[in-house]
């Protein structure tokens, strides 16, 4: 990068003193949303939204809460202006609900817009026009004071228009470029506009700051809005609103620290779609007040499928990493990080908790529509005993031992890793039913019967062992002891019953019993067996057989 000297910063910082959003550490209410999806969202699309994908991406944001939609420049094109016309003929807009309409400075192109907005009950007119250095100097080559011109002009035919019309409209400005304009400047032309408008507690006007470009660090945009905040005429009447783009990948934290600066509206867009890098994103920035207890007045609870319709509706796909609403946000393939899941999450059943707090997961994922087994353990070569025996256990209820968990999830990587590829949930229990479950070669379990005699128990196992059926008798302190008896006397395999633990596959008449059995062998090394039945006398015998199989396949160098 050899040329850096040719560029310079293309901010006004605010003077000095206007940093008191520094003393707070949150956000305690959220803003007033005005959703730009159908105006400055459409308008970055490739192709644009159709007639009626836009009423479906209107209707979807009715859903979710919003109670100011921008719906377009009507005089923009004859597309625009049928939209507006649509929603208010059709009678699709809500009486709670607010639509905005955007217009320049410029006098047919407001008349256009009042053409276009008439009938409907709730409006609000945005009007705009450039003021920074940059576009006062190259692009319309005006002074300040015709600048100041062009918006108060604007300004009195929107008052003159509404008072024709016996409308009550709100009115909003917005200094576009307001970033790249000096502080002084963009106040004194708020406030003449205010003072053409004079808004009452009744009928607010809004003053929209926008980072049409965001050229400085968020904090310099902070101050910015504090001092706007503090010097507007009609304060108390005024909205104070922002508009941040993305161009500095800030957009974020520039709108979070202009609402601790004062802002009292957020112009954004869902997914963050807009001009260049787009606008901000109106999700992340409500989840993120969500995940810190403030709620946010809009309804995220099912996020898959506002994704689902906005990814059909504008051709966009929303990143994986998207936050909050990406496919793989929640997802973790690492060990360690699955295992402090599993544990956190094992915490909250066991704890009286009212608060989240599990470890890499800022919000649960319930919240927005997720699944923990779909979204959140992902298993492949890097994935952890933790995630696997979660996953396990939450997706088909088997509760592998702790002690067994360390080999399950060596078995599970090692296919994942010669795959090369991410196993889905049932390829994960393909896994561990063919390493470990109710293993029956070389010897299969055909019958088994126990008797109660004094001093313990005795059994008759029937058994299939390489092709030929077999009875075998045994006696023991419990069953397990008396069948592991009776194949240790018919064997020249030697092993102690380490550990036996058994549980329900899950709850109700109809549930099966799953029974975990390791054995000790002579070898040094510890071979487990799970087995699973209608009956748990029959389980715990399936899966001391199925380590008992594994256990002499490793004799015959078999298995590993």
């Amino acid at each position: 990068m050899k040329y850096a000297d040719k560029y310079k910063p293309m901010y006004f910082p605010a003077p000095a003193g206007y940093n008191k959003w520094m003393e707070k550490d949150h956000i305690e209410q959220p803003p007033v949303w005005c959703s730009v999806d159908l105006r400055d969202g459409n308008q970055a699309l490739i192709i644009p939204m159709s007639l009626e994908e836009k009423i479906e991406f209107f209707k979807l944001l009715v859903d979710i809460g919003f109670k100011e939609i921008e719906v377009g420049f009507p005089a923009a094109s004859e597309t625009e202006y049928e939209f507006c016309r649509t929603l208010i003929e059709r009678n699709l807009i809500p009486d709670d609900v607010t639509i905005q309409v955007l217009t320049q400075a410029r006098e047919h192109i407001i008349k256009k817009t009042f053409e276009a907005i008439e009938g409907a009950k709730n409006v609000i007119v945005h009007l705009y026009n450039s003021t920074s250095v940059a576009q006062r100097e190259q692009v319309f080559k005006k002074d300040k004071e015709h600048i100041i011109q062009i918006a108060v002009e604007g300004a009195e035919l929107l008052q003159k228009l509404m008072e024709e019309n016996g409308g009550k409209y709100r009115f909003e400005y917005s200094p576009e470029s307001f970033t790249g304009t000096e502080m002084d400047f963009a106040l004194e032309i708020c406030n003449a506009v205010l003072d053409v408008w004079k808004p009452k507690k009744e009928l607010p006007a809004i003053i929209n700051l926008p980072a049409t470009v965001s050229h400085s660090l968020p904090h310099v945009y902070a101050s910015q809005i504090e001092f706007m905040s503090e010097n507007l005429k009609y304060r108390d009447n005024v909205v104070l609103s922002v508009h941040p783009h993305n161009d500095r990948g800030t957009g974020v934290a520039d709108t979070e620290l202009a609402v601790l600066a004062g802002a009292d509206r957020v112009e954004g867009t869902l997914f963050g779609n807009g001009e260049r890098t787009g606008n901000v994103d109106i999700i992340t920035l409500a989840l993120n007040m969500y995940a810190h207890g403030v709620e946010p007045n809009l309804d995220f609870t099912d996020l898959p499928h506002i994704v689902k319709v906005y990814e059909k509706v504008t051709r966009m796909h929303v990143y994986e990493r998207q936050p909050y609403a990406g496919k793989l946000v929640f997802a973790a393939f690492s060990g360690s990080h699955q295992d402090a899941i599993a544990k956190g999450m094992l915490w909250r059943e066991t704890h009286d908790c009212d608060k989240w707090t599990v470890p890499y997961l800022p919000i649960d994922p319930k919240d927005l529509g997720r699944e923990y087994e779909a979204d959140v353990i992902r298993i492949n070569s890097q994935s952890g005993k933790g995630g696997i025996g979660f996953l396990l256990e939450k997706t088909y209820g088997i509760r592998i031992p702790t002690k067994m968990r360390e080999e399950v999830g060596y078995s599970v990587k090692d296919v994942s890793d010669h795959t090369h590829k991410e196993l889905q949930p049932k390829e994960v229990l393909k896994v561990f039913n063919e390493k470990y479950v109710n293993i029956c070669d070389p010897i299969e379990l055909l019958e088994v019967h126990f008797k109660q005699e004094h001093g313990g128990i005795s059994t008759e196992i029937i058994l299939n062992k390489y092709g030929v059926h077999k009875v075998y008798h045994g006696k023991g302190n419990g069953r397990l002891d008396a069948v592991s008896n009776a194949l240790k006397r018919h064997s020249n395999l030697d092993y102690t019953i380490s550990t036996y633990e058994e549980h329900a596959l899950k709850m109700g008449s109809n549930s099966q019993a799953c029974a975990y059995v390791a054995i000790y062998g002579n070898d040094g090394n510890t071979y487990w067996g799970v087995g699973i039945d209608d009956d748990i006398i029959n389980a715990s015998v399936k899966a001391l057989i199925s380590a008992v199989n594994r256990y002499e396949k490793c004799e015959d160098g078999k298995e590993n």
